[in-house]
């Protein structure tokens, strides 16, 4: 790499420094880059007296990307029920997403072969399957008009074809990265209920209206009801599925069980193009583990190639990364969430497994 990229840091709480510290160790054997750490979440609120302050806005808006560990805890969650009113972990989440406009989640669903046998699908129907989720996360019915009146209440959805046109173009470009080196070209699913929903008639015109421009990527057009029977029916035929938010929420978290395993997953969130975006694993905090030198590092480390490949351009990084996990998890060491006792397992710690994809990339 010729630059050193900026990269604001926000480890959060429970097994957050843990685990970016050993993504940190990764991302050092791949290049150089400049660190700013700041505190987000829980730890935020006991510092600050809230889960995310200007000064760390300021700092993530002007860096090339941010790394986020994991926020929230039981700690803050008794204080909120107590207090309903009080700041709570996930409101530093939601701020840095709205603060960076952040309109776009990508979730990639590629179940490792070493652990395949975790998937509660049978063997034969996840081998191979390598899909990326595209969700809307900015519009549609969590942003919509909302209340009650008496005995009756309502969320209303809506959309605009601003909103559409760039989601739409985020999944077509993401297949176009993801067909490169692959023998079958980019492809898109397209996810709606058009024969029912007024916003998502808007939603399939507009993204075929975009597809003119992307002549190379196959589109096709899917009911989400239908989808969500095939991506347990056939994942392996998914290439990127785009969606709107609520949608999106539901498909994604389906998808994901296709690996067995939340401890796997990376997630990358990301806004208009030379924006910063934000790149974080899947799970949680997991406070009851914190601090035992147990917790799995793979999905921050994942989470990191994500932001390589889409957050600073850097694919052959990100290619190495994911190698690295995949030959480390080929070698059967596992950490306590994914060790099953199985022949050829060995159960290991954070510093161990990082250690292991540390060689790896040597």
């Amino acid at each position: 790499m010729s630059e050193a990229h900026s990269i604001v840091v926000l480890a959060g709480d429970g097994i957050g420094p843990e685990i970016v510290g050993a993504t940190r160790q990764v991302l050092n054997r791949i290049g150089s880059f400049d660190y700013k750490e700041h505190l987000i979440g829980g730890i935020s609120i006991d510092e600050n007296g809230t889960a995310l302050t200007e000064g760390v806005i300021d700092d993530c808006r002007t860096s090339d990307a941010v790394l986020l560990g994991a926020v929230g805890g039981p700690k803050w969650d008794e204080v909120v029920a107590r207090d309903p009113q009080a700041p709570r972990p996930e409101q530093g989440l939601l701020g840095i997403r709205k603060a960076l406009g952040l309109y776009a989640n990508l979730r990639p669903v590629k179940p490792s072969a070493a652990l395949i046998g975790s998937s509660p699908l049978k063997e034969d129907r996840i081998r191979g399957t390598d899909l990326l989720v595209v969700r809307e996360l900015t519009g549609g019915i969590y942003f919509g008009e909302s209340g009650r009146d008496g005995d009756t209440a309502h969320d209303d959805c809506a959309y605009s074809v601003v909103e559409i046109e760039r989601i739409a173009r985020t999944a077509f470009e993401a297949a176009r990265q993801r067909a490169v080196g692959r023998q079958a070209g980019p492809r898109v699913t397209s996810v709606d209920k058009a024969n029912v929903m007024e916003t998502s008639r808007l939603w399939r015109e507009t993204v075929k209206a975009v597809a003119v421009d992307y002549a190379d990527v196959e589109l096709d057009h899917m009911l989400v009801d239908n989808t969500a029977m095939q991506l347990v029916s056939r994942p392996t035929d998914f290439d990127v599925i785009v969606t709107e938010n609520l949608f999106g929420d539901i498909l994604s978290d389906e998808a994901a069980m296709l690996t067995g395993s939340l401890g796997m997953l990376p997630s990358a969130s990301i806004g208009g193009e030379g924006e910063p975006g934000l790149f974080e694993p899947v799970h949680g905090s997991a406070p009851d583990i914190a601090g035992q030198g147990v917790a799995n590092p793979l999905a921050t480390m994942l989470s990191a190639a994500m932001m390589l490949r889409y957050g600073l351009d850097l694919p052959a990084e990100a290619d190495r990364i994911e190698s690295a996990v995949d030959a480390v998890l080929d070698s059967g060491l596992r950490t306590p969430d994914l060790f099953t006792g199985s022949e050829g397992e060995t159960e290991a710690g954070t510093s161990e497994v990082t250690s292991a994809v540390l060689a790896e990339l040597a």
